[in-house]
């Protein structure tokens, strides 16, 4: 589109550019007409991220959580808080459905590793996120099922991923434009060392007047096709992945700059917006055995030179809040009824921003 982002993007433009990275979907879109609880219309799903893929032997990976704002859910995050590491799968859906979702990713890991967490006892904490989508979907039909979840876990896939309407993003509004599911890469060198960071998020937040893309003022020349509500109550969860060799204590800082990333697009914040974000490193790879031993080997990267991963992981996740309205599609509201929740036109973006920019 001619939209000069800061910073080089990876292979994909995706948090699958972190090697080992998979994500897969399950999509929920049936029905039409008026919302009659139970039977629909649907439009929801379920998001799934193996930080490791599926690697035969479960390892941990290291991270960060960081709360801007806590109307929202985010699953074992105490334990990350306190152990600086998670895992398992990080899934996302919307704010009704993470029970079945974290009871599917359980059984996904009882299944997956049969000798840890079935001649062993060790315990499954997996990380699962929400965002409400209520506007768009029969949320209080309770239509996503521990099936659709397992779906999303056995769909996902390295490379090129779908954007958009898609998994727990499928009914979610971002800035008062149809929002959802996005990604974005970027591509660093410290030390003459190459290193990815990537971010992928499900944008359900902001109000239009606020919404500024690369600076410019873009969502008060939109005026159209407005939200029916006063204030705003969406979220977004951010996942930020890297393979620099980072500890707990740097990626918690690293989730902070999520905050930064999506504050470049306007958002304030607001009370009823729920704000999580969580940074993982791929790096120093051990078994979940390794965690009761005495380890002598622990790479990571000086905190004078983290400066171009924070960088990098801003620019992931203000790209990525924009690539999911690009990829968005319209949809019309439930509640209240008959209201467009239209998807942010690409053209008209573009003249906006070449022209304030020039």
């Amino acid at each position: 589109m001619g939209l000069k982002f800061p910073g080089i993007t990876g292979a994909n433009n995706a948090i699958t550019d972190i090697q080992g990275v998979e994500v897969g979907y399950t999509t929920l879109i049936e029905g039409d007409g008026p919302l009659k609880c139970g039977a629909g219309p649907i439009r929801t799903g379920v998001t799934a991220l193996l930080p490791r893929g599926r690697d035969p032997i479960p390892k941990p990976v290291w991270a960060g959580v960081h709360r801007f704002n806590g109307n929202g859910e985010m699953t074992g995050t105490h334990w990350i808080e306190d152990g600086g590491y998670f895992l398992g799968p990080i899934m996302m859906t919307n704010t009704h459905s993470v029970g079945r979702v974290h009871q599917a990713a359980v059984q996904w890991m009882i299944d997956i590793y049969p000798k840890h967490w079935g001649d062993e006892h060790l315990w499954a904490m997996p990380v699962v996120a929400e965002t409400y989508d209520g506007m768009l979907n029969d949320i209080n039909g309770l239509h996503v099922t521990e099936a659709h979840a397992r779906a999303a876990l056995n769909n996902a896939v390295t490379g090129q991923i779908s954007e958009g309407n898609v998994g727990g993003g499928t009914g979610m509004i971002c800035y008062e434009f149809k929002g959802g599911t996005g990604t974005s890469s970027r591509q660093i060198e410290i030390s003459k060392n190459q290193y990815r960071v990537a971010a992928l998020v499900q944008a359900n937040h902001g109000r239009r007047e606020d919404l500024t893309i690369l600076g410019s003022p873009v969502g008060k020349h939109f005026t159209h096709d407005l939200m029916p509500r006063d204030h705003e109550f969406g979220s977004i969860i951010v996942i930020i992945a890297t393979d620099a060799p980072l500890m707990p204590h740097q990626l918690k800082r690293l989730a902070k700059r999520g905050a930064i990333g999506i504050a470049r697009g306007g958002t304030i914040g607001e009370n009823g917006s729920g704000d999580i974000f969580l940074a993982f490193s791929t790096a120093n790879e051990v078994p979940i055995e390794s965690m009761g031993s005495v380890n002598g080997a622990f790479e990571w990267t000086g905190d004078d030179l983290c400066d171009s991963i924070y960088e990098a992981a801003v620019q992931s996740v203000e790209e990525a809040v924009v690539n999911a309205l690009i990829a968005a599609e319209s949809m019309d509201t439930l509640r209240p009824s008959g209201f467009p929740c239209s998807a942010i036109n690409p053209t008209d973006l573009v003249a906006i921003v070449n022209r304030h920019q020039r």
